[in-house]
């Protein structure tokens, strides 16, 4: 299985202000994961930094898929780029002042999986909330990673 990111032009994390990547490796099965990970409706209830989630005609994320969601204080308007089942999932996020690429892989392992996620950013709020925040993406991603897993 490729386990590379595949950015798409311009969000590569050479030419982005902001790059963030977090990994767990859990005993928790890839399909479980995934469920949870595409119920997009449902992350607020386990990442606290998510809200007001809402996927163009219900139900959960699939390829195409756009949604709306407020997470670390913005709105923004998403779209799923890429859709693997159980393996990867990523979406381009828009909203004032920040464009976003967010993407994760999922790997079986003997025990499990291993959850990685990374993260682009450009946009003036982004690089402002960097400098002021400078690890908060990454807690609070970690925090997301840890509740996929549990």
């Amino acid at each position: 299985m490729d386990d590379a990111i595949r950015w798409p032009r311009g969000f590569e994390p050479a030419v982005s202000p902001v790059h963030v990547i977090n990994r767990i490796d859990t005993a928790t099965p890839p399909d479980i994961v995934w469920a949870r990970l595409v119920h997009a409706n449902g992350w607020p209830t386990i990442y606290a930094n998510a809200s007001h989630v809402k996927v163009e005609g219900g139900g959960d994320l699939f390829a195409g898929a756009r949604f709306t969601w407020k997470t670390f204080g913005i709105a923004l308007e998403s779209e799923v780029k890429e859709f693997v089942p159980e393996t990867r999932i990523a979406w381009l996020a828009t909203g004032i002042g920040v464009q976003a690429y967010h993407a994760w892989l999922i790997t079986p392992t003997a025990s499990g999986c291993t959850i990685l996620t990374e993260e682009t950013q450009h946009g003036l709020v982004a690089r402002s909330g960097r400098l002021i925040f400078p690890n908060r993406m990454e807690r609070w991603h970690q925090k997301w990673l840890e509740a996929l897993a549990a």
